[in-house]
């Protein structure tokens, strides 16, 4: 089951970068164009990124979602923090 927690969390943080990079007003205030993601495309990463979390929970093990809940947390966190840096 620890696997797949480390398999989850993985998941669900590729997909926030993947938002952060597109996301339309930070690129547009960095400068960097309008190539970012349409609100289609970002509300299915969404989707995506809830995914692992729903199943969590539905396996029924409350340490293993609330673990994953927390790193989701604090790797936005994180991601968000390095990128004020840059």
């Amino acid at each position: 089951m620890t696997y797949l927690l480390f398999a989850a969390i993985a998941f669900s943080i590729a997909i926030i970068v993947l938002l952060w990079r597109g996301d339309p007003k930070r690129r547009r205030i960095a400068g960097l164009g309008n190539s970012g993601q349409d609100q289609i495309q970002r509300r299915l990463m969404l989707a995506a990124l809830l995914v692992p979390g729903l199943l969590l929970a539905a396996s029924g093990d409350s340490a293993a979602f609330l673990i994953w809940f927390g790193s989701c947390a604090v790797g936005g966190w994180l991601i968000t923090v390095s990128a004020a840096r840059t």
